[in-house]
């Protein structure tokens, strides 16, 4: 059976790539993430293959690599790159650092590359390098100088100290010293806040409140807010954290989802290739239909999905290396589109 169903995945990825062509000016805006923490993966130049052949046109990377700076010479991909939470402090301390991180690592390719963002750490706040992230993001944006590349910073849902209902969204205690000032920046730069936002986690923290249908965009049911109205647990969140963000004096900040997705191994009947596929077919039709969400209406939500690859290496539970659409050796691990 399993050897059937893998057959069939890698028609479907065969077939989808010979109907779309090599014309990727065709490709998504459906954003998915490269981690790279495993020790089977193919090479970079192959891996990138796969988003072209895919159409995938957005792809974030969590750190500068080069070797995948050189594959995506050309490409047209849109890339979301990330500074290593290990070098906030420096880029935080000394403009000198930040204009050599430019230098090194953008300077040589932004005539190749189509830089979208810089996430300036990720999942740091609260923390004890929380306190770099705001000036590391403005050395870096001065750095830049006219490049049109925004910098951010990504945060993780649990920065919220309420999140529900949507429009309670507000930043907890610990971290609105932080994000209260990031926010405005960002506001004033026009730049999104990146966050990483997981219906999955909320799920199976409280599976009595939530119910798995909502939490995959198949539920049927409406959760009221006032006069909005949700039918997903993805906007939901979402658009909490737009209330925060209002409530941070930043209310033209929009939210871009840096990773989402749905694990297909490792908890059971909850993280089957089915279910994964659900949450992630559905959402890609969400985010294209430009829906938006009830307090964002008639706005895409940029999002990117968590993760190319199955990563053999990531620590913590089962379902950690689990997240990825394909196998290391490039078969899907189940059907899926970008279009």
């Amino acid at each position: 059976m399993a050897c059937n169903f893998q057959s069939l995945c890698l028609i479907f990825s065969i077939t989808l790539s010979v109907l779309l062509g090599p014309n990727f000016a065709g490709a998504s805006s459906i954003g998915v993430c490269y981690g790279m923490v495993a020790n089977n993966l193919p090479p970079p130049r192959e891996v990138i293959d796969m988003y072209t052949s895919n159409q995938i046109g957005r792809m974030r990377l969590y750190d500068p690599n080069l070797e995948a700076f050189e594959a995506l010479r050309n490409t047209g991909i849109e890339v979301l790159v990330g500074v290593r939470n290990e070098d906030l402090q420096q880029l935080a301390n000394s403009y000198s650092a930040a204009q050599n991180w430019v230098a090194t690592y953008i300077t040589p390719y932004s005539h190749q590359i189509q830089f979208r963002y810089i996430a300036v750490g990720n999942e740091v706040i609260p923390g004890d390098s929380a306190q770099y992230v705001l000036p590391a993001m403005e050395n870096l944006q001065n750095a830049l100088g006219n490049r049109g590349i925004k910098v951010s910073t990504s945060i993780a849902t649990s920065v919220l100290g309420v999140s529900y209902p949507p429009s309670a969204g507000a930043f907890s205690q610990d971290t609105m010293e932080y994000m209260a000032p990031i926010a405005r920046y960002l506001n004033s730069i026009g730049a999104p806040l990146l966050a990483n936002v997981y219906p999955y986690f909320a799920y199976i923290g409280d599976t009595i409140d939530i119910s798995l249908p909502y939490a995959l965009f198949v539920s049927g049911k409406v959760v009221t807010d006032g006069r909005l109205s949700y039918d997903n647990l993805f906007d939901s969140m979402v658009d909490a954290l737009h209330a925060a963000l209002e409530k941070a004096g930043a209310p033209q900040v929009q939210v871009v989802v840096s990773e989402t997705g749905w694990p297909s191994h490792g908890n059971g009947n909850v993280t089957t290739p089915a279910n994964a596929q659900i949450y992630n077919s559905n959402l890609i039709s969400h985010v294209l239909s430009s829906r938006g969400t009830p307090r964002r209406p008639g706005n895409s939500t940029e999002t990117y999905l968590f993760s190319m690859l199955n990563e053999n290496m990531k620590p913590g539970a089962a379902v950690e290396q689990h997240w990825g659409l394909f196998h290391p050796n490039k078969w899907p691990v189940y059907p899926i589109s970008f279009l």
